[in-house]
């Protein structure tokens, strides 16, 4: 969860800090790159493929990282 929370923080390039309740909705730079880059993570770095519409449906952090989980 650690490493997920971390590549989150690089993914996201913000200044606050990102945890698990964190609502998607309340960070600014979660945006249409920064969700490109998330689909592009969730495969490199976890090796999942992960559905845009899943991603979409996202509420918060804890839901991106059941994605890739």
């Amino acid at each position: 969860m650690e490493q997920f929370l971390e590549k989150m923080q690089d993914v996201l390039d913000c200044e606050q800090e990102v945890k698990m309740n964190t609502a998607l909705g309340s960070i600014e730079e979660w945006d249409s790159l920064a969700f490109v880059s998330f689909i592009a993570m969730a495969k490199a770095g976890f090796g999942k493929t992960v559905k845009p519409a899943d991603v979409r449906n996202a509420k918060t952090v804890e839901d991106l990282y059941n994605l890739v989980k």
